[in-house]
């Protein structure tokens, strides 16, 4: 039997890339290795505002359905722990299963976990960066993406990523947290 999840992102276009396999993943470590996972694109957000406005909204309704939901974000310096609290809670009332996970700066850094090699600095510095995604991931995107792909390439660096599951989380405590929090359900 499968097990249907639905990732709301802020950016289903660029994000996806890394969110959809970074899940599946993630949910194949917890014993749903026949998870069916879908990053929402319809309706698409833009944005966390936006995408928090549309769980707010119709799409708890609209997916109900869905065994899980997961919103993934960007953290962009701000504790949104209680905020998240509140999110799922609301969910819970409504009778869908939502976690929250918020990455420290940006999502990107979680595929930067995999290629901290790679990067021209210590993995403290790449954590601490503010501006993650202008400022080390564009140029490490440029220079080993691939252009000609969707995504540029995203998907490609992501499944390289994943191949050392264990050091992502270990590099990444925010996606270990979820991990157990998946675990438990």
């Amino acid at each position: 039997m499968s097990f249907n999840v639905l990732v709301v992102p802020e950016d289903p276009l660029n994000n996806g890339y890394l969110l959809k396999p970074l899940a599946t993943r993630m949910l194949s470590e917890c014993g749903k290795a026949n998870a069916k996972v879908e990053v929402l694109t319809n309706p698409r957000a833009q944005g966390y505002e936006h995408a928090k406005e549309l769980l707010r909204g119709a799409l708890l309704e609209r997916y109900r359905h869905k065994d899980l939901l997961l919103f993934l974000v960007d953290a962009d310096g701000r504790d949104h722990r209680s905020e998240f609290q509140r999110l799922e809670e609301d969910a819970a009332a409504q009778g869908v299963r939502l976690l929250c996970c918020a990455a420290k700066e940006e999502v990107e850094v979680w595929l930067l976990a995999g290629h901290k090699q790679r990067l021209d600095r210590s993995w403290q510095e790449v954590r601490s960066e503010v501006s993650i995604k202008e400022r080390i991931f564009a140029p490490f995107l440029a220079a080993h993406g691939d252009s000609r792909r969707a995504g540029g390439g995203r998907d490609l660096l992501m499944k390289e990523t994943l191949g050392n599951y264990s050091a992502l989380l270990q590099l990444c405590p925010e996606l270990a947290d979820l991990e157990r929090r998946l675990r438990a359900l």
